[in-house]
C-alpha cells in the first residue's frame, strides 16, 4: 500500500478512532479532554479531505489495500477511487465544521447527567463506521462499517433516554436500519452468488440473469432508500434526528444520509453495470414523490429540528430526481443527458451537506441560546443572536435554490437534464420527465415558502418568550462552524465549473465518460448543454447583485432626504403592537394546509377553558396510517398469539423443541 491518498484516508479511521477511545478511556470529560477530542476531530476530517481530493486530482487513480483483518478466508479489502474520494470530501468539510462547532455546543451538556465521554466515543465510532463505509472494497466489511454506523448512532438517538420520545424515537429508527440492513445485505448476496465472491471486483464480473439483476437492484433501492429517508420509508428520519444533540444531527442529516447515497450509487452505477429503464423510472417516481411530501410536511412543522429533518426528506428526493434520470438516460443510450443528471445528483449530494449541517448548526445555536425549538415561541432573534441569523440567512437562501449560493446550481443543473426529454424515443417518457420537473419547481417554491416562514417567524419581529428576549450570541467556535459552511455554500454558488471539473473523475470512472472540456475550462460560464440550449455565469449574477445592492445603499446615501418622524404605527385605535399580534409560523402555512390538507391526518379544533379559548392544531404523516399502523397491529396480534404457546408445562415445551427438530431433519433432508 504505497498510494499516499489511501494512506490519508486510513490514517482518518485510525484518528477518528483514537478520539472515540480518549473519550472513552477517559470515564470524564475535562476541558483539555474535551479540547483534545475536537482537535483530534478536526484532524480526521482534515485528513479525509486531503485523501478525498487526492483521488479526485489523482487522474483516474485507484489504490486498493489488504487489511490484516476479517475473518480468516476473507480479509478487509479496502479501495480509493473518485467516487469514494468525493464523499471523503463530504465527510470531512462537515467533519471539521462539527470539530469547531461542538466545544461550545456540548458544554451545555456539562451541566446535566448525560456523560460526555459517552457522546464523545459514540461519536467518534459513528464517523468511523462511516468512513470505512465509502473505503469497503467486499460486502463483507461495508455491512461491518454499515452496522457499526447504524448501531452507533442510534445510541446518539436515545443519548438523552430520559425522554420517553427520544427514546420511541431511536426504537423506530433502529428497527428501520436493520431492515434496510438485511435488504441491503440480501441484495449483496445476490451478486456475490453470480460473482462466486465477496469481493466487489468479485461482484463486478459477475454476469447476473435479467431478472436476479432487477431483483438485487429492488433489494439495494430498499435498504439504501430507507436509510436515506425516502417515502414512504422516511418516518423514522423525522423522529430520529430532532432526538439527537444538535452537531450529531449535523451529521447524521449532511453526512449519513449520503452515505446511503454513496451505497445506492456504489451498487446500481458501479457492481450492477447495466442501467435499467424500469429502474431508472422508478427511482425517478420515489424522488419526486418524496421531494414534494418532504417540504409539504415540513412546511405543516413548528419544531425547529423538525422541520429540518423533513427538508431531508425533500432534498434526499432530489438527489435521487437526478439519479432516476442518469438511469433512464443511460438505459436509452443517451450518454451525454445521462452524465449531466448524475453530475447534478452528486452536487446536490453535496450541497445539502453542507447548507443542512449549517442549519442544525443554527438550530443548535438557537437552542442553546434560548432552549426553546418551537420557532412559535421564537421571534426577534436577529437583534439579539446576529451572526448565527446571517449564517443561518445564508443556508434559508441556499436551500430554497436561489442564486448565487449553491443550491441554485444542482437544482438548475437537474431541470437542464430533465430537459433533454426530447431526445428519448418513448412518448410516455417525454411526457412523464416534464412532469417530474414540474414536481420539482414546485417543491422549490414551497421551500421557499418554508424559509421564508421559518425565518420570519423566527429571526425577525418580537421576542414571544422571556427565554428569547435574555437570548445571547453563541461563542466564537460556534460561530466559527457556521461561518466556514456559509462561505462554502457560497464559494459551491459562484465557482461550479470548478466543481463540475471535481465531479467529473466521478462520472469517468461510473459512466465512462465526463462533461464537455467546455463546461468544466472556463471558470465564468457553465453550459452543461450547448450553449445555445442554456448557460449560467455565477461570478456574473454574484456580480451583479453586488452592483446593485452598492448601488442602492448610495443612492439613498445621496438622495433627497426628507424629515423623517419616527412614532408608533397607526393601530386604529386599539392597544399598541405586541408579540402575540404577529403572525405564527402555524398561521403562515395555513393556506398550504388547507390546499394539500387530503395529504395529512389533521387534528384541529378549539377548546373552551374557564373563558378563555383554546386552538389545538397536530398533523401527522399519513404514512403512519398506510404503512407502519398494519405491520404494528400485525405484529401485536401474533405476538398475543405465539403468547398462547407459553403454557408453563415442561413437556409442552419439549413437544415443540421435538416438533422444530423433525420438520428442520425434514428439510434438510
Amino acid at each position: 500500500m504505497t498510494d499516499p491518498a489511501l494512506v490519508l484516508a486510513l490514517g482518518a479511521v485510525v484518528v477518528a478512532l483514537a478520539a472515540s477511545s480518549l473519550a472513552v478511556s477517559t470515564c470524564a470529560w475535562a476541558e483539555r479532554v474535551g479540547r483534545l477530542y475536537f482537535l483530534l476531530l478536526g484532524l480526521t476530517g482534515v485528513l479525509a479531505v486531503a485523501a478525498g481530493m487526492g483521488a479526485l486530482t489523482g487522474g483516474g487513480t485507484v489504490a486498493t489495500a489488504q487489511l490484516p483483518l476479517g475473518l480468516p478466508w476473507l480479509p478487509w479489502r479496502v479501495r480509493l477511487d473518485a467516487l469514494s474520494g468525493f464523499f471523503l470530501v463530504l465527510i470531512g468539510i462537515v467533519t471539521v465544521a462539527v470539530a469547531l462547532f461542538g466545544p461550545g455546543y456540548v458544554r451545555e451538556f456539562s451541566r446535566s447527567r448525560d456523560p460526555l465521554w459517552l457522546l464523545g466515543g459514540l461519536t467518534g465510532l459513528f464517523l468511523t463506521g462511516m468512513l470505512l463505509v465509502v473505503l469497503a472494497d467486499d460486502a463483507f466489511l461495508f455491512m461491518v462499517a454499515w452496522e457499526l454506523m447504524s448501531v452507533s448512532s442510534y445510541f446518539l438517538v436515545v443519548f438523552q433516554h430520559e425522554h420517553a420520545a427520544n427514546r420511541r424515537a431511536a426504537f423506530l429508527y433502529l428497527l428501520m436500519a436493520h431492515v434496510g440492513g438485511l435488504s441491503i445485505l440480501l441484495g449483496y448476496g445476490v451478486l456475490a452468488a453470480f460473482g462466486h465472491g465477496f469481493t466487489f471486483e468479485a461482484m463486478r464480473a459477475g454476469e447476473l440473469q435479467p431478472v436476479w439483476s432487477s431483483v438485487a437492484f429492488g433489494l439495494a433501492f430498499l435498504g439504501f432508500g430507507t436509510k436515506a429517508g425516502l417515502v414512504p420509508l422516511h418516518a423514522w428520519l423525522p423522529e430520529a434526528h430532532p432526538a439527537a444533540p444538535s452537531h450529531v444531527s449535523a451529521l447524521m442529516s449532511g453526512v449519513m444520509l449520503k452515505v446511503a447515497v454513496y451505497g445506492f450509487i456504489r451498487f446500481t452505477f458501479d457492481l450492477l453495470g447495466d442501467a435499467r429503464l424500469g429502474w431508472g423510472v422508478t427511482v425517478l417516481l420515489v424522488g419526486s414523490v418524496s421531494a414534494l411530501m418532504g417540504v409539504l410536511y415540513a412546511l405543516m412543522q413548528h419544531d425547529l429540528k423538525r422541520l429540518l429533518a423533513y427538508h431531508s426528506v425533500e432534498n434526499v428526493g432530489i438527489i435521487f430526481i437526478g439519479l432516476g434520470l442518469s438511469l433512464v438516460f443511460l438505459s436509452a443510450g443517451l450518454t451525454v443527458a445521462g452524465v449531466v443528471a448524475l453530475i447534478a445528483a452528486l452536487y446536490h449530494t453535496l450541497n445539502h451537506a453542507l447548507f443542512k449541517s449549517l442549519l442544525f448548526f443554527g438550530a443548535g445555536a438557537v437552542l442553546h441560546a434560548t432552549h426553546e425549538r418551537d420557532i412559535d415561541r421564537m421571534g426577534g432573534l436577529l437583534r439579539r443572536m446576529p451572526w448565527t441569523g446571517l449564517f443561518f440567512l445564508v443556508g434559508c437562501i441556499s436551500i430554497s435554490a436561489l442564486p448565487p449560493f449553491n443550491g441554485f446550481v444542482s437544482e438548475w443543473l437537474t431541470f437542464q437534464a430533465a430537459l433533454q426529454a426530447w431526445s428519448l424515443k418513448s412518448g410516455v417518457l417525454r411526457s412523464l420527465l416534464p412532469i417530474t420537473a414540474a414536481m420539482l419547481a414546485v417543491t422549490g417554491a414551497l421551500a421557499a415558502a418554508c424559509f421564508v416562514k421559518v425565518y420570519g417567524v423566527a429571526f425577525l419581529g418580537q421576542a414571544r418568550s422571556r427565554h428569547v428576549r435574555r437570548a445571547r450570541e453563541v461563542s466564537l467556535g460556534m460561530r466559527a462552524g457556521q461561518a466556514l459552511l456559509a462561505a462554502l455554500c457560497l464559494l459551491l454558488g459562484v465557482l461550479p465549473t470548478t466543481v463540475v471539473g471535481l465531479l467529473n473523475p466521478v462520472s469517468q470512472l461510473l459512466l465512462g465518460q465526463g462533461l464537455d472540456p467546455v463546461t468544466t475550462e472556463s471558470w465564468l460560464w457553465l453550459t452543461p448543454v450547448p450553449a445555445e440550449g442554456a448557460s449560467y455565469g455565477a461570478p456574473l449574477v454574484l456580480l451583479s447583485l453586488a452592483v446593485l445592492w452598492w448601488g442602492g445603499r448610495w443612492l439613498l446615501a445621496r438622495g433627497p432626504r426628507a424629515a423623517v418622524r419616527r412614532c408608533d404605527a397607526w393601530d386604529c385605535g386599539f392597544s399598541p403592537p405586541n408579540a402575540r399580534m404577529q403572525y405564527t409560523a402555524t398561521s403562515f402555512a395555513q393556506p398550504i394546509r388547507r390546499v394539500f390538507g387530503p395529504l395529512f391526518r389533521i387534528d384541529e379544533r378549539v377548546e373552551t377553558e374557564g373563558g378563555r379559548q383554546r386552538h389545538f392544531l397536530h398533523v401527522e404523516d399519513r404514512a403512519w396510517d398506510l404503512l407502519y399502523a398494519p405491520v404494528a397491529r400485525l405484529v401485536e396480534r401474533s405476538a398475543s398469539r405465539v403468547v398462547r404457546l407459553q403454557t408453563g408445562q415442561v413437556r409442552t415445551y419439549l413437544a415443540w423443541s421435538l416438533a422444530t427438530l423433525l420438520v428442520l431433519l425434514w428439510i434438510i433432508s
